[in-house]
């Protein structure tokens, strides 16, 4: 893809050659790709992303205004459903983008990997000024390449496409657009103006770059690679080891019966023809002892590094066995602390990519004539990790009935309402506390938090 943007736009890749082998790696762990000396098997890239990902998304919850309209509901949906393989692709990669499609009077999304686009400029903040896509078309079996760069501008956005005729492995010819059905309707150079940026939203990894120190984002296990190779070369060992401990049986050769072809062999493996010297005539079984203990002890070494660099709770890669981890008791708990900032980091991402997002189709909506009102959404992340929410509502509610609270301070923070002018709390009181006491209660106590659930709906 970077020699086919190049050729059609003369422009090149900004990242670093080390980024560019970086980002290589990360996918390549990933995605399993084999490695001499080394059994990936364990997929622990893999196992990692999937594990934050259900994290972070685990009580994910969105709210837009009562008076949102539908295509604004509709394009919040389609960022929903694209919520957790755009978090997949940023952890791994680093970072992703966002990309708002018009369809069915609303926005799609569609999430770019990494790898599938090519940053032509950034900013000293690590913003895109300038980026390249690529799209892949087949039709009456010739293969298509849909080119497209975006550059940001001080009064709007700017999109080049271009569509060329690949030719094996190269670029080939610019052929029109409306060469393919499906591209019909683009035009070579669209101008759109105030839209920010790239028109794209991004969701950007909040670690440190650890490879070459730039503005790019690096991926969640980036800082962990080498451990992640050192656990694959352990796992090769052990495979290894008990390979090699497997039990042979070496016999002499008068006691192989030949084949067709005259050689003395057995089908099992389990007998090995040693040279018919009298000395070895018979039958000696070979069954050597396995150190498995040894490889298993570092292996756990090496996945509680990976936690310990990585910002994970102990146990989630490695067995939480508090007898062999030489960590005490504090440090270990300390890892829970960690791996509550870590998630919190990851949602912090995704809430500020998701506000760009709607703030983009709202944006783009005027432009295309779609009505976006009341796209800014509230996002929920429930509890979180180390969060007891349960445990603050209850004390919430002693406060209210001791006096020390006002009711509607406290149900606006149960339901995550806007409480900081007197209208605000005229709006609490009147949709959720009642006028009169029906119950026995006092219009000032609050029910326990199913009631109080009921009484919201």
């Amino acid at each position: 893809m970077q020699g086919y943007l190049e050729q059609a736009f003369g422009k090149s890749d900004v990242t670093s050659v080390k980024m560019r082998v970086a980002l290589r790696e990360w996918l390549d762990l990933y995605y399993g790709a084999p490695r001499p000396g080394e059994d990936a098997a364990p997929r622990l890239a893999a196992l990692i992303v999937g594990k934050l990902c259900r994290t972070v998304f685990a009580e994910y919850e969105t709210r837009l205004p009562p008076d949102a309209a539908g295509a604004a509901r509709r394009s919040m949906a389609a960022l929903n459903g694209a919520a957790k393989t755009a978090m997949q692709y940023a952890l791994v990669g680093g970072e992703c983008l966002l990309k708002p499609v018009p369809r069915d009077g609303a926005f799609d999304f569609a999430a770019i990997r990494r790898d599938c686009y090519l940053p032509l400029a950034r900013d000293a903040h690590g913003q895109l000024l300038a980026v390249g896509t690529m799209e892949r078309h087949s039709a009456d079996g010739r293969q298509y390449a849909l080119l497209e760069r975006r550059t940001a501008g001080a009064d709007g956005l700017t999109i080049e496409t271009r569509l060329f005729e690949l030719n094996g492995q190269a670029l080939g010819r610019c052929v029109p657009l409306d060469t393919l059905p499906e591209c019909a309707a683009l035009v070579p150079q669209l101008f759109l103006p105030g839209v920010p940026g790239v028109g794209l939203a991004v969701l950007r990894m909040p670690m440190m770059n650890c490879v070459d120190g730039s503005t790019d984002a690096v991926s969640v296990y980036a800082p962990a690679v080498g451990l992640l190779h050192a656990l694959a070369r352990c796992e090769e060992q052990l495979n290894t080891e008990f390979a090699n401990g497997a039990s042979r049986v070496f016999a002499s050769e008068d006691l192989l019966r030949p084949d067709a072809q005259g050689r003395r062999a057995l089908r099992d493996d389990l007998f090995i023809g040693l040279p018919d010297d009298p000395a070895n005539v018979g039958v000696t079984v070979y069954s050597p002892p396995l150190r498995e203990q040894s490889y298993l002890a570092r292996k756990q070494d090496l996945l509680r590094g990976c936690e310990s660099l990585l910002g994970l709770r102990r146990g989630i890669l490695s067995e939480a066995d508090a007898v062999n981890d030489p960590r005490t008791a504090t440090e270990i708990a300390a890892t829970a602390v960690d791996y509550d900032l870590t998630i919190r980091d990851l949602q912090a991402a995704w809430t500020e990519a998701a506000r760009s997002a709607m703030a983009l189709c709202g944006t783009l909506g005027v432009l295309y004539g779609l009505d976006l009102q009341g796209a800014e959404p509230a996002i929920d992340w429930g509890d979180g990790v180390l969060y007891d929410r349960a445990r603050i509502w209850a004390e919430q509610r002693e406060m209210v009935e001791a006096g020390l609270l006002r009711p509607e301070l406290a149900l606006a923070w149960y339901f995550d309402l806007p409480h900081e002018t007197e209208a605000d709390l005229q709006a609490v009181r009147e949709r959720f506390i009642p006028r009169k006491a029906t119950d026995g209660q006092c219009p000032g106590r609050i029910p326990p938090a199913s009631q109080s659930s009921v009484t919201a709906l």
